[in-house]
């Protein structure tokens, strides 16, 4: 687990570190696990260790909204000055989220079963 552990802090850390010196718009977790992916793809494989470890940590993931639930209550005077811009982003965030993942899975099977037939 320790292992896991350093790959994960590791590379947001890196992220973090990248993000604030180059004055970036991105956060450095979000930063940190872009380079994680790349580095995970150009390996083409996943440690051992994150293969046991990682669905340990994502049972757990539901402790991450505990504070965002917090700050929407410590600051629900601002969020209600924003009410119906803030529908409008949840409704077309989750509306994409939903859809562009399904999309991709469709072009991806195509282009599978067009492979297998030629």
């Amino acid at each position: 687990m320790i292992e896991t552990l350093l790959w994960l802090v590791g590379y947001q850390l890196a992220g973090e570190l990248i993000s604030r010196t180059f004055s970036l718009p991105l956060p450095g977790p979000v930063l940190g696990m872009l380079l994680l992916f790349a580095t995970l793809a150009l390996r083409k494989s996943v440690p051992e260790s994150m293969k046991l470890n990682v669905p340990r940590f994502l049972s757990h993931l539901s402790l991450l909204f505990i504070p965002a639930g917090a700050a929407v209550l410590a600051y629900r005077d601002v969020l209600a000055g924003f009410g119906w811009q803030l529908i409008v982003v949840l409704v077309l965030s989750t509306t994409l989220t939903l859809l562009l993942p399904g999309l991709l899975l469709k072009l991806l099977l195509a282009r599978h079963r067009h492979q297998e037939g030629a």
